[in-house]
């Protein structure tokens, strides 16, 4: 029973601490609404950055075409046994045509990506420099690999170059890689810069858009196509679960690695491939995605605005994005807050550590292209009160 009364005592641990988690009731989405636990509540927690996810005619249309033609709702197999679906063909087609690159592959989720690629391509010659602050599969993925890794402080590129030029010569290869947005704090790489020292060392770049896909570029394709570096970074990974309202991930990069990945990532090799509905979808959702230039216009407004108002009235808001976190430090006061909020009809999930740093807890609030000021012109004055 020792096994037991410890992860016990650890769970009460948590709950003192305000870092204990449990799954919502969630009963039903509608529009911009979401229902929890039976009440109703403007949706300021999802990542359906462009409201895809929410457009019913969208979907309807899908599943009439989908019903016509004779795709099964699985694959049942991985992608090298009898898994390859023709519509990966298509969607990896598209990725790469849209990024003037030479191949893509597609993946189960951004968890897989990021736990395959770096294990896949360095080993304990090799080094991966990384940014602190860079999302949990990264950190998994670099620790899974073989190769030793550092992690240079948060977007400070001197500090990266300091790294780079103390290793150089010491290693086969050096990596470094970045998220393009930062999931918890909404603020951006400086893609240039990091180019620079990737040519600057010859060291390999690996860039993840999970939260740049369908907002930043004039074709949605992210930051790396918003600052002009799609051709300089040599593996771009995005995902398909949030922007383009769909399941997966995928990555843009050279022909040559993407057979080398094929031959030697173990998330990818070792995984059943996604069904083929949701390959559809997401062909769909990702060619839709590339015309709606107003809605990234209107989305990025929004949030500047919001990020403004908060910021007049003293709250710590960091970023740049249509991710807009208000800090609060404490787990208690994130809590709190995120009750308030309740109360008042919005959900804003409060994101406690191991997610952030120690004393970074803090409300995130995800904003959608479907929003109108109206619907969130009350939370300055609410989280002030």
């Amino acid at each position: 029973m020792l096994f037991y009364d410890r992860i016990s005592e650890e769970l009460e641990e948590l709950k003192s601490l305000d870092r204990y988690r449990v799954l919502p009731d969630i009963t039903a989405r509608l529009g911009k609404d979401i229902e929890v636990n039976g009440r109703r509540l403007l949706n300021l927690s999802s990542n359906d950055y462009l409201g895809l996810g929410d457009d019913t005619a969208l979907l309807e249309g899908y599943l009439r075409e989908f019903r016509l033609s004779s795709h099964a709702m699985t694959s049942s197999s991985s992608r090298l046994l009898t898994g390859n679906h023709p519509l990966y063909d298509q969607l990896e087609n598209a990725l790469a045509a849209l990024y003037n690159r030479q191949s893509a592959m597609v993946f189960n989720s951004g968890y897989h990506a990021n736990i395959g690629i770096l294990p896949a391509l360095c080993n304990r010659h090799d080094l991966v420099l990384s940014d602190r602050l860079n999302h949990a599969s990264i950190i998994d993925g670099m620790k899974i690999a073989e190769a030793p890794y550092q992690r240079y402080r948060h977007a400070d590129y001197d500090h990266l170059e300091e790294l780079l030029a103390g290793a150089q010569g010491r290693y086969r290869q050096m990596f470094i890689v970045t998220e393009s947005v930062f999931s918890m704090d909404g603020d951006l790489a400086d893609l240039s810069r990091l180019v620079a020292l990737k040519e600057k060392y010859g060291a390999f770049l690996i860039v993840d858009e999970a939260h740049g896909v369908g907002v930043f570029g004039v074709h949605g394709l992210g930051l790396c196509e918003a600052s002009g570096m799609v051709p300089q970074i040599d593996i771009i990974t995005g995902t398909f679960g949030k922007a383009l309202a769909s399941t997966g991930a995928f990555a843009v990069m050279s022909s040559l690695v993407r057979e080398y990945l094929l031959n030697t990532m173990r998330s990818f090799i070792f995984t059943t491939a996604l069904p083929p509905v949701i390959l559809g979808w997401s062909l769909l959702t990702l060619e839709r995605q590339v015309s709606m230039f107003s809605e990234r216009a209107a989305l990025l407004q929004l949030a500047a605005r919001l990020r403004h108002e908060l910021t007049g009235r003293g709250f710590d808001v960091p970023g740049e994005s249509h991710i807009v976190p208000v800090i609060t430090g404490g787990n208690d006061l994130a809590v709190a807050l995120a009750e308030r909020l309740k109360d008042a009809g919005f959900l804003c999930m409060p994101v406690r550590p191991p997610t952030v740093p120690e004393k970074g807890a803090r409300i995130r609030i995800s904003l959608r292209s479907t929003l109108q000021w109206e619907d969130i012109a009350r939370i300055p004055e609410i989280i002030g009160g």
